[in-house]
Parts: C-alpha cells; structure tokens; sequence
C-alpha cells in the first residue's frame, strides 16, 4: 500500500447534475468536508476542484494541505485517457486534470463501481434493511456491514449493488487476498426475465415496440413511463398522452391516486425484485444485495411492503440459496465517496 505521506486525498463523485467533492484525511479516515457543485456552473472537473480546494484551503487554514492523490467517480464508461460524461457536458483527459491539480495520482472511477467499493464500509445510519430477511441472519453478523446484516467478510465474500435511477446501474465487489475488488458492469441491460402471467403480458406488449426489453427499459426513471404505458395497456385502457413522467407516477402512486400509477410501482418493485435476484446468482453474492440510485429511496415504506423481496426468492429450487441473503436499501447519496475513498487507500505503489 501507499504510505502515510500520500494523504491528504481529494474524492468526487461526478454525475450529470451535481459534483459531490470530499476530503479524505489519512488512510482509512471516513471522508468529511463534503461540498456539491453544481456540473453547469463550472467548465470542467479541474475549474470544480480548484473552486472546492479554494473553499477548503479558507476553512482548514493553516491545517491544509495540498491533495496528493485524487479518485474521481464519474457517470460514464471509462476507457483510455479521455472522459465525457453520459449526461453532462463534462468532456477531459485524465492525464490533463492530474496535471492541472498538480496530483501524484488520478484513479478515474465508474460511478457503480465506485458505489460497489462503499459497500464493505457502509455504516447501520446508511442503509434500511430488510427486516425480515436480516432478523434471520442476525447471529452471523460480521464486521463488513454495521448492524444485523450478516455480510461474511472472508476471502469469498461477494456484495452486490443495483440503482435504478436515469438508467439502471449493477456492479459487485469480491474480497481477494485481503482487498475488496470491484467487478463493474453493464447488468442493467441484461434482458428483463417476467415472473408471471401478467408480467409476460407486459413484456409482449413493449417488444412491439423494442426488440430487446432489458432491465433497464422498464426498471429506471426512463423506463419508469414505459412501464405505466404497457400496464394501462395490458388492462385495456389507453395510454396517457404525453406519457407520465416518472416523478407524476411516484407521486400519484405513493399518494393512492391513480390505480395504474401504483399498479405500475407495484410491478416495478416485483420485476426489480426478480432482476435483483438474477443479479445475486450470477454473482454469487451471498453477502448481500444492496439498492441504490435515486428511485427506491423515494417509495419509502411502499418499497418494504411490496413484492420485492418475495420475487427476490421466488427461484424455485434456488429459493433457501436467496432466502440467505440479506439486502438493503442505500439510504446515503454520498456513498459512492467513501468508495472512491477504499480505491484511494488500496491503492499500491
């Protein structure tokens, strides 16, 4: 590992919206002085860490230091030098913004795989459970995840994290030679299995119109009115036109007032269900299955009184195999930072 004298760390989190900036002390050290940025109001990450850094260098005083690494989690694939952000305007080279914040080192992030990397340093104040399936683990809790969860940290262990929220975001992390090991992806686009009757009915109705019906087009925040749009469909009602926005069908679901807006939550919260037990075979990810994403955390108690967990399980003979596995809501957006901050501290010369 990097000694002692490579910290003080900068860590971001960079979507198409906002930039969420934190400080990272010392090795181990949760991140602190969080600041978020809004993406239009700067030209570029490095403009959005010097005005961060300014602000710090104001509040720390004589107690500041110059970061001498950084690790930055962005909304987008990442391959080679250059960087543009799926959904912002946000377009630079990893070797010019090390260069410009005058930085030993730069790890550039996906932002799944840096939220896969919080999870074996998520705090009982970060996550909401789910009681039923955690109470039955609670003699085997570990050190991995606060509270009751149950999460096994030995050199197996693997964790994984699904967010639906724009698109649909899966990733995991396995334990390898004493470091967590993050195993991004693109399971979003996995195909969408159905679990029932009307569910197969659903899925018939959107391939008129896409010939592949991934988890992603029905199980996000522009799947969301897609999804709306088929159940009225199915039922034999017309489509609303213009179709619901997602916001308009959480709100008049959760509020009861609109039978197709909470239909339409109670099958996204079934097929998420579904899909987020497919994503725990494939990873074999026996230490728990945690939701992220902007979506979930919205539905509240809707969510732990809907069929998720139930369709979690529904695996025939694979049924004991899920009923193991704990899982969890992530109730902090400023996750993904701390594990941009585990990426900084495993971090070898």
């Amino acid at each position: 590992m990097l000694s002692a004298a490579s910290y003080p760390c900068l860590v971001a989190d960079v979507g198409g919206t906002n930039a969420r900036f934190a400080w990272v002390a010392s090795a181990g050290a949760a991140v602190r002085d969080v600041a978020v940025l809004p993406v239009h109001a700067h030209a570029g990450p490095a403009a959005a860490a010097q005005a961060y850094l300014a602000q710090l260098k104001l509040d720390l005083g004589s107690q500041y230091q110059a970061p001498r690494r950084a690790a930055l989690a962005v909304a987008t694939a990442v391959a080679g030098d250059r960087v543009e952000l799926t959904n912002g305007h946000w377009s630079f080279s990893r070797q010019g913004l090390q260069q410009a914040l005058g930085l030993d080192s730069l790890l550039v992030l996906n932002d799944f795989e840096a939220l896969a990397l919080s999870l074996p340093r998520l705090q009982a104040e970060q996550l909401r459970p789910w009681e039923a399936a955690s109470a039955a683990l609670a003699g085997v809790a570990s050190p991995a995840v606060s509270g009751s969860l149950g999460l096994a940290q030995d050199s197996g262990s693997t964790l994984a994290v699904i967010g639906p929220g724009t698109g649909l975001g899966v990733a995991g992390v396995t334990r390898v030679r004493g470091e967590w090991v993050a195993l991004p992806g693109e399971g979003g686009h996995m195909t969408l299995a159905p679990g029932d009757a009307f569910e197969s009915e659903l899925l018939a109705y959107v391939r008129r119109s896409y010939e592949h019906v991934s988890a992603e087009r029905l199980l996000s925040g522009i799947g969301l009115p897609l999804l709306h749009g088929a159940v009225a469909a199915v039922r034999g009602e017309a489509e609303s036109s213009p179709a619901l926005s997602a916001a308009l069908i959480v709100e008049r679901g959760l509020a009861r007032s609109d039978p197709r807006c909470e239909e339409a939550l109670e099958v996204f919260c079934a097929l998420l269900g579904g899909f987020a037990g497919n994503v725990a075979l494939t990873l074999g990810a026996r230490g728990g299955v945690f939701i992220g994403g902007g979506i979930v955390p919205r539905l509240g108690d809707w969510f732990f009184a809907s069929r998720f967990r139930e369709r979690f399980e529904a695996k025939g003979r694979f049924r004991s195999y899920l009923a193991g596995i704990p899982t969890a809501l992530i109730t902090d957006t400023l996750a993904a930072l701390g594990g941009a901050a585990l990426a900084l501290d495993q971090q070898h010369d």
